[in-house]
């Protein structure tokens, strides 16, 4: 009789330990009943029955995968090399179970495709200056296919584009010239701006005698500060005048 007790015993241990399963705060049981759908189990220690049930658990936090490096050629005929990183999580666990085999491998897979797809149809200078506008573009339309799956992207961003050296070395020259044709326009405003002003004080020269024998005293100071041998004779501005009347 204390045989009989002790094997009951070890059979309803053993029927405890493979029905009993415990569930995270972030995961959800699939469960399967003879291969059908039976519902979905929340978080938390759930029983089922060994051989006839199955339970299949579901990670819904956001999952982080990289989108290897992919080989595009541009519309404006330019090879470049882009990848990219995506975010998303399952929002149906049975979806997600239920009609695609391995939900992960199907999103990366599509994610590489539509990558390709949105790149090769941009010209570089869009790549380069819009990867807000790519960004949220091939996040719409991932999030349009893994619908169907329960999946939900909710975020795509272009990491790195890899151009050809002769691509680069072109860029950085047209960068150079950029800056030489702005450093131009600079100083042909500079100088305009100078003219501006040297004609302006002209003309009050020319209309007020004694600001004219100002400046002329004051560039007698100017030469006669530096060290050299020169000699000046300064003479009334008046004097000089006579000479310049026919």
């Amino acid at each position: 009789m204390g045989a009989i007790i002790f094997l009951c015993l070890v059979l309803l241990v053993a029927l405890l330990y493979f029905s009993a399963y415990s569930i995270k705060a972030y995961e959800r049981g699939v469960l399967l009943r003879f291969g059908v759908f039976a519902g979905v189990r929340q978080p938390g220690l759930n029983f089922i029955v060994p051989v006839m049930h199955e339970l299949i658990r579901v990670d819904q936090r956001v999952i982080t995968m990289d989108i290897p490096p992919q080989d595009i050629i541009t519309r404006d005929n330019v090879s470049i090399k882009v990848n990219a990183v995506l975010y998303c999580r399952v929002v149906d666990p049975a979806q997600a179970v239920l009609t695609v085999e391995s939900f992960l491998y199907a999103t990366s897979q599509i994610a590489q495709t539509t990558l390709r797809s949105v790149c090769g149809e941009a010209e570089l200078d869009d790549l380069l200056a819009k990867r807000d506008e790519i960004n949220t573009r091939v996040q719409e339309i991932l999030d349009r296919h893994t619908d169907p799956w329960g999946i939900k992207v909710s975020m795509v961003e272009v990491k790195d584009i890899d151009l050809p050296q002769e691509m680069r070395r072109a860029m950085a020259r047209q960068a150079e010239a950029e800056r030489e044709r702005r450093a131009k326009i600079i100083q042909a405003e500079g100088e305009f701006q100078a003219a501006e002003k040297l004609t302006a004080a002209a003309g009050i020269m020319s209309r007020e005698n004694m600001s004219l024998q100002l400046r002329y005293l004051e560039t007698l100071k100017q030469i006669s500060s530096e060290n050299n041998s020169t000699i000046l004779f300064p003479m009334p501005i008046d004097f000089l005048k006579a000479f310049g009347r026919e």
